[in-house]
C-alpha cells in the first residue's frame, strides 16, 4: 500500500506561481513513476506531467510544456509539480498518483491517488 497526499493548491491570479507537493507514505517513491493529474469543473480527468523513478525521463502534456516542471527527492518520498504562468485553464483539482509501468503509462495504469489538492486561477 502507498498512501499519498497532495498539498500546495489554492487560490493564484493568472500569471502567478504556485508549487504543489506529495507527500507518500507505505513505501518508498523511488519505486513508482509518479504522475500529476488534473481535473477541471465539468471534465474528464487528464495527465499534466510524469516522472520515472530516477528523474531521467519525463512527461509533460502539450499545454503545460515550458510553464510546468515536475520534480521528485526520493529520499524524502515526496514529488512536486512547480507551475508557473498560470492560466485560468489551470483551474482544476490535482491529484497526485503513482504507478510501477513507466512514463507515458496512461490512467488506469495508475494504482494509488492522493485525495487531490484545489487550484483556482482567476483572471
Amino acid at each position: 500500500q502507498v498512501q499519498l497526499v497532495e498539498s500546495g493548491g489554492g487560490l493564484v491570479q493568472a500569471g502567478g506561481s504556485l508549487r504543489l507537493s506529495c507527500a507518500a507514505s507505505g513505501r518508498t517513491v523511488s519505486d513508482y513513476t509518479m504522475g500529476w493529474f488534473r481535473q477541471a469543473p465539468g471534465k474528464e480527468r487528464e495527465p499534466v506531467a510524469a516522472i520515472n523513478w530516477s528523474g531521467s525521463s519525463t512527461h509533460y502534456a502539450d499545454s503545460v510544456k515550458g510553464r510546468f516542471t515536475i520534480s521528485r527527492d526520493n529520499a524524502k518520498n515526496t514529488v512536486h509539480l512547480q507551475m508557473n504562468s498560470l492560466k485560468p485553464e489551470d483551474t482544476g483539482v490535482y491529484y497526485c498518483a503513482a504507478t510501477r509501468g513507466v512514463v507515458g503509462t496512461s490512467e488506469v495504469g495508475y494504482r494509488y491517488w492522493g485525495q487531490g489538492t484545489q487550484v483556482t486561477v482567476s483572471s
